[in-house]
């Protein structure tokens, strides 16, 4: 296995191995290896999303607690323990209060990276508990609400809608050391980063249900013509009930 991924690389593959055993729910079984092997690598980027068979995340009321199977939960929390940093941005962070640690399998957790624009998250965020390493993205000229003395604060300069820009938030993420980027959610956020072209790989779960109305998943830039419609590479794996699409932007 070193010769394949390097001795790094091998422990993390032989971690997520024992968390099959380990795990409450077992999750892609022997695939485990084609499904995890690209990310044991020194950088990368990956978006996650579980969405319903219609594209939403939460219903209109933003109930989401799960969209997704407990096979995705397992999945998810694999992904983490192989990220140097996870992000999430401020709705998702106010709507689902993520704690961001790896709980359902093998693992250390990876830092914690909120995306706040403005500086409004309360400082009683689960995300911001104390633990690994924690970072707030705020835009230059903000004035953001004091957080604890460990949550460090990077300012990055905003477009002119107040946004900022994902090849930038990478950047600063791999000038301290995190190279290996889980962009957790929500919608909003994952979608940005991938019609900015900042994805690397993109892990869509498929829940056979329909929500109908509610808040969208994963939405990439508009089409007009079906000829042009982007068509990553793809490859599937069943995740319980879910479909686990492992995508390849770059």
């Amino acid at each position: 296995m070193s010769e394949l991924f390097g001795d790094e690389g091998a422990r993390a593959f032989d971690a997520l191995r024992a968390a099959e055993d380990l795990a409450p729910f077992g999750v892609v079984g022997e695939d485990v290896g084609a499904l995890y092997g690209p990310l044991l690598g020194e950088r990368w980027s990956l978006g996650q999303m579980g969405q319903s068979l219609d594209g939403f995340i939460a219903t209109a009321s933003g109930a989401s607690h799960y969209v997704t199977g407990p096979e995705s939960l397992v999945h998810l929390h694999r992904l983490r323990a192989l990220a140097d940093a996870v992000v999430l941005g401020a709705a998702t962070v106010r709507a689902d209060d993520a704690r961001l640690t790896v709980r359902h399998c093998l693992g250390d957790d990876p830092a914690r990276v909120v995306v706040d624009a403005r500086g409004e998250v309360a400082p009683d965020a689960a995300a911001f508990a104390e633990g690994a390493d924690v970072l707030r993205i705020v835009a230059a000229g903000a004035a953001p609400r004091a957080l604890p003395a460990h949550v460090r604060t990077i300012a990055l300069p905003p477009d002119e809608e107040g946004h900022l820009a994902p090849g930038a938030l990478l950047d600063a993420l791999t000038e301290r050391g995190h190279r290996r980027v889980l962009v957790e959610g929500g919608g909003r956020l994952v979608s940005a980063f991938l019609r900015a072209g900042a994805l690397d790989r993109l892990h869509l779960a498929v829940a056979p249900f329909f929500i109908g109305e509610g808040v969208p998943g994963v939405r990439p830039a508009p089409i007009t013509d079906l000829s042009n419609a982007p068509r990553p590479p793809a490859r599937q794996f069943p995740c319980g009930r879910d479909a686990l699409f492992d995508l390849a932007l770059r």
